[in-house]
C-alpha cells in the first residue's frame, strides 16, 4: 500500500512539538504497510522550511525511505486542474470570491488519488471536497 504524504505531516514532524511522536508514528505505520513518496510541489514546499538547508531535506528523504515523485504525469495535471476549477467555481458561485487555495494543493490530492492508496495530511478536510475517492490518513 503505497502512501502519500502532505507538506503539513513533515513540517509537524521537523517541528519537534506536541505532534511530533503521533506523526512518527504513522509514518511508521504507513512505510511498513508499503511505500512512502512525495510530490515535486510536497518536495517544492518543504524547501520553504526552516529546516531544509544544507541537503537537510534530501537527507531526511533518504533516511526515512521517503521517494519523490518528480515526473508527474499528465492525468495528475489534468486531475488538478479538473479540481481547481471547480472548487474556482464554486467560490464564485457562492459569493465568497476568488480562489483561495493554492494550485499546489490541487497537485497533491490529485498525484496521491492517481499514484498512490492514499494520502497521509493533517489538513483531510482540504482534500475530502475536491476527491471524495481518496483515501485519507489519519
Amino acid at each position: 500500500m503505497r502512501t502519500a504524504i502532505d507538506t503539513n505531516v513533515l513540517s509537524v514532524l521537523w517541528l519537534e512539538g506536541t505532534h511530533t511522536s503521533e506523526m512518527s508514528a504513522l509514518l511508521g505505520r504507513a512505510r511498513g504497510e508499503g511505500g512512502l513518496v512525495i510530490s515535486a510541489p510536497v518536495y517544492t514546499e518543504l524547501m520553504a522550511h526552516p529546516k531544509a538547508g544544507s541537503g537537510f531535506l534530501d537527507i531526511f528523504l533518504a533516511k526515512t525511505e521517503i521517494a519523490v515523485d518528480f515526473a508527474i504525469k499528465e492525468e495528475v495535471w489534468r486531475e488538478a486542474g479538473r479540481a481547481f476549477g471547480e472548487y474556482a467555481q464554486r467560490r464564485r458561485q457562492s459569493g465568497d470570491g476568488v480562489a483561495k487555495r493554492l494550485l499546489a494543493d490541487f497537485l497533491i490530492g490529485a498525484h496521491a488519488y492517481l499514484t498512490a492508496d492514499r494520502l497521509l495530511t493533517l489538513d483531510a478536510s482540504r482534500y475530502r471536497h475536491a476527491f471524495p475517492k481518496l483515501r485519507l490518513l489519519p
